[in-house]
């Protein structure tokens, strides 16, 4: 990935957050874990996980309900030529992560390694 994609995927990844902080409820939490470009900058993925788990459907249907939003918030913070189309998904990954963390934790064992994303 070049540097100009990261700096690009980072600001919306950043900008999506802040527009979630403003207009979201905070039942259920709802945090940006990463974000994904199309190589075009036309479409984008935006992965989220929330708290608690159970309300993961809710957020979906909130942020998907959001895009146009979303993407007017963006184009007034930023000097973009193209606007993206912004999907949201479930960070299943992050989730996993934190349930391996949890089980560690719960166990008392202790990791000799540190698993990163």
């Amino acid at each position: 990935m070049s540097q100009r994609h990261e700096k690009v995927v980072l600001l919306i990844q950043e900008l999506a957050a802040k527009f979630i902080q403003h207009e979201a409820n905070t039942d259920p939490l709802i945090t940006v874990t990463s974000a994904n470009a199309s190589p075009d900058f036309k479409n984008v993925t935006v992965f989220i996980t929330t708290i608690p788990d159970s309300k993961q459907d809710d957020a979906l249907v909130f942020l998907k309900r959001s895009g146009t939003e979303m993407r007017t918030y963006i184009k007034k913070n930023t000097n973009f030529k193209v606007i993206p189309h912004i999907d949201f998904a479930i960070d299943y990954g992050e989730r996993h992560r934190q349930h391996i963390d949890e089980i560690v934790r719960e166990t008392g064992v202790e990791s000799t390694f540190d698993i990163k994303k």
